[in-house]
């Protein structure tokens, strides 16, 4: 009789182990498809910043080459624009 219980017992659990081990799979799976996701975008985003990067640069390139240039002719250099600084936060 403890036999024929004992048996039953392991096979109740093999089935609920089984069937518990679907879902851990698919949440393995969709992480996975979530970090490949978030990967494409980190680079898109990269991507995004190299190129501001180099317009910056070619700018301050032409912005250095018209100095130059007015420099030679005598003319005052045209201003370098600034951005205008972030206004402060009132202080409580």
């Amino acid at each position: 009789m403890r036999n024929t219980f004992a048996y039953a017992l392991m096979l109740a659990a093999t089935l609920g182990l089984a069937a518990c081990d679907n879902k851990s799979e698919d949440k393995a799976q969709d992480a996975q498809s979530h970090a490949e996701s978030a990967q494409k975008q980190m680079d898109k985003a990269q991507e995004n910043v190299n190129e501001a990067a180099k317009e910056n640069a070619e700018a301050a390139q032409d912005s250095a080459e018209a100095k130059q240039e007015a420099a030679k002719e005598g003319v005052p250099a045209p201003a370098t624009p600034v951005a205008p600084a972030p206004e402060a936060a009132p202080k409580n």
